[in-house]
């Protein structure tokens, strides 16, 4: 299983600050081991945001993206403190992995 993602949200003026910090090894495919096998391609290709059930917000993502990617992202009025945030991210291997937080 996927190691945990580190979420943080915070509420100010009704704006909630999410950031999201994934672990994820984000291979390419274009990289080869020490002995000139191709390493398969394996990265994170949708990510999901929701406050309930209500998807706030949605990214796919690609093989360019780096290793460990960070997301930052603000919701205006669809979110409030107390609120439970969760996110989810599948890769292109079928792996995926939900974490939560509470806006705090």
């Amino acid at each position: 299983m996927a190691s945990p993602m580190r979420i943080r949200a915070t509420e100010k003026d009704g704006v909630v600050d999410v950031r999201v910090l994934m672990k994820h090894d984000m291979e390419t495919g274009q990289r080869k081991t020490p002995e000139g096998t191709a390493i398969p391609a394996w990265f994170i290709s949708t990510v999901e945001a929701k406050v309930g059930d209500k998807l706030v917000y949605g990214a796919q993502f690609g093989p360019a993206v780096s290793k460990d990617p960070f997301l930052h992202f603000k919701l205006n009025g669809s979110a409030k403190k107390g609120d439970s945030i969760s996110v989810t991210w599948v890769d292109n291997k079928g792996e995926t992995r939900t974490d939560k937080t509470d806006i705090k």
